[in-house]
């Protein structure tokens, strides 16, 4: 599998996003719970299917472009709101990049380590692939210069904070659902979702600046386009009502892009106990 992800690392974008396209159209034909949880989390959102069905094809395209991304040579990057993580650094605070599951999300560590990382390294919180095969392709590939890995444990979170006073980044999914007891249920598109909390922690206990950002994939394999943009609004001191923040920000940028939403992704999901 490692030498499929070699070869297809070769490959431009926009065959990657081909075969990716056609791949995330085959699995909803074929797989019935996966179509089922699309569908349903795309009218939950309140979307037609004018504003969704590109989100099939998209879904595919995810997946498609990894070797390149892990594997193979720069993709093009262009940036709207860089100037809001220039000023963000220049605080020394740190700061707490928040990206749901929308477009490309692999793309916009690597985008901001190639731009920033040489001053202030980024640390990602990733979750290690069950699969041995796949957590040996993984985890040397993401790691580059300014840009290291963190995994979801209590060191991983550690290693997070520390990065955060020394006044560096650190990037994680809010949507993802954690395990059991490291979130809340908290509304997100109408429904109670499991939510982590970890944002929220890092972000009051170093004081770190919290900045949006996501990965656009632009059409024809152009590349990509990283938006950059504030949170909305500031964080509440209770725990549960900055989470809701969180969750509202997170609503915001899939409703500019919901073509580019992962809406497969399991976010009503139980969380697992931890182990």
């Amino acid at each position: 599998m490692i030498t499929l992800f070699r070869l297809l690392s070769g490959l431009p974008l926009l065959v990657l996003h081909a075969l990716g396209w056609l791949g995330g159209w085959l699995t909803f034909a074929v797989s019935a719970d996966y179509r089922h949880r699309l569908v349903a989390h795309a009218r939950l959102a309140g979307l037609s299917a004018r504003d969704w069905l590109p989100a099939v094809g998209a879904g595919g395209q995810l997946v498609a472009e990894l070797p390149r991304l892990w594997l193979g040579r720069a993709v093009p990057v262009l940036w709207d709101g860089a100037e809001h993580v220039q000023a963000a650094l220049e605080q020394h605070r740190g700061v707490v990049f928040l990206t749901p599951h929308l477009g490309c999300f692999e793309v916009t560590a690597q985008a901001y380590a190639q731009r920033f990382g040489r001053t202030a390294p980024m640390t990602v919180l990733y979750r290690p692939p069950r699969k041995l095969w796949l957590r040996d392709l993984v985890g040397p590939t993401r790691d580059r210069p300014g840009l290291t890995s963190a995994p979801t444990t209590l060191a991983g979170v550690k290693q997070m904070i520390k990065a955060l006073k020394r006044g560096e980044s650190v990037g994680l999914l809010p949507d993802q659902v954690p395990p059991s007891g490291l979130g809340v249920w908290a509304p997100f598109f109408g429904r109670d979702a499991y939510t982590m909390t970890l944002s929220v922690r890092l972000a009051q206990q170093t004081g770190a600046t919290v900045l949006l950002a996501w990965g656009e994939r632009l059409p024809w394999g152009r590349g990509f386009c990283v938006h950059v943009a504030p949170l909305p609004a500031a964080l509440p001191g209770d725990l549960t009502a900055a989470v809701i923040v969180i969750n509202q920000a997170m609503e915001a940028l899939v409703r500019h892009c919901p073509s580019q939403y992962l809406w497969s992704y399991a976010r009503y999901k139980q969380p697992r106990e931890q182990g």
